[in-house]
């Protein structure tokens, strides 16, 4: 700590070179020596990335299936033509089925050359589709699909169609031959249709 080893507080009174450091510590007069960044070193070129990047797929390859780097480099190990020459790398070939083009997965054969006059183009991320579903077209709608009111809409929701035709169940509602009708497990209804819905009241004829 602060240049000073155990062997030089060993060669001292080490009863007094502790309690010189707690006074100093309790009086806050202690000053800890700089510190001094270091920094991990890096390869400087992209040819001293070869190597690891190299070993890396093999060693998964020979711990998923408990083998050896060795014997998986042999296995798969093949060579690719490039625009800077041949260049050794990892192939997976599944033979074709049915008249298909094998399946070809390579890992590696790329050639580590800076190109110095490169372009970087961001390209835009691909955004979800803005489809809308056939829900979101009848809430736009804005008609109860029971009674036709446009006020105070709401969205019935049932679990499994299945389960509206339980054996043992009363008469239907005309709500649930609507649902069983249209195949969905949703219904676009005005709250008062929503209430009689969940209170077994008869509603309004639906409009089919």
């Amino acid at each position: 700590m602060d240049g000073v080893t155990v062997d030089a507080v060993a060669a001292t009174e080490v009863e007094e070179f502790l309690q010189d450091l707690s006074e100093r510590l309790r009086t806050h007069a202690y000053r800890p020596s700089a510190l001094r960044r270091v920094q991990n070193p890096k390869p400087g070129r992209l040819g001293e990335l070869r190597p690891p990047s190299q070993a890396s797929l093999p060693k998964t390859l020979a711990g998923k299936h408990r083998s050896t780097v060795t014997k998986m480099a042999r296995k798969y190990k093949s060579t690719v033509e490039t625009p800077e020459g041949p260049r050794t790398c990892l192939t997976v070939t599944v033979p074709p089925d049915r008249g298909r083009k094998p399946l070809v997965a390579r890992f590696g054969g790329i050639p580590l050359k800076r190109q110095r006059k490169a372009v970087l183009t961001d390209r835009r991320p691909v955004m979800a589709s803005a489809k809308r579903n056939e829900l979101i077209h009848r809430l736009i709608a804005e008609c109860c699909e029971i009674c036709e009111a446009r006020t105070n809409l709401e969205v019935h929701h049932v679990r499994k169609l299945a389960g509206l035709n339980r054996p043992g169940r009363r008469d239907k509602p005309d709500w649930v031959h609507l649902m069983a009708k249209r195949r969905s497990e949703t219904l676009v209804i005005c709250r008062r249709c929503h209430e009689d819905t969940h209170a077994g009241r008869g509603t309004a004829p639906p409009r089919m």
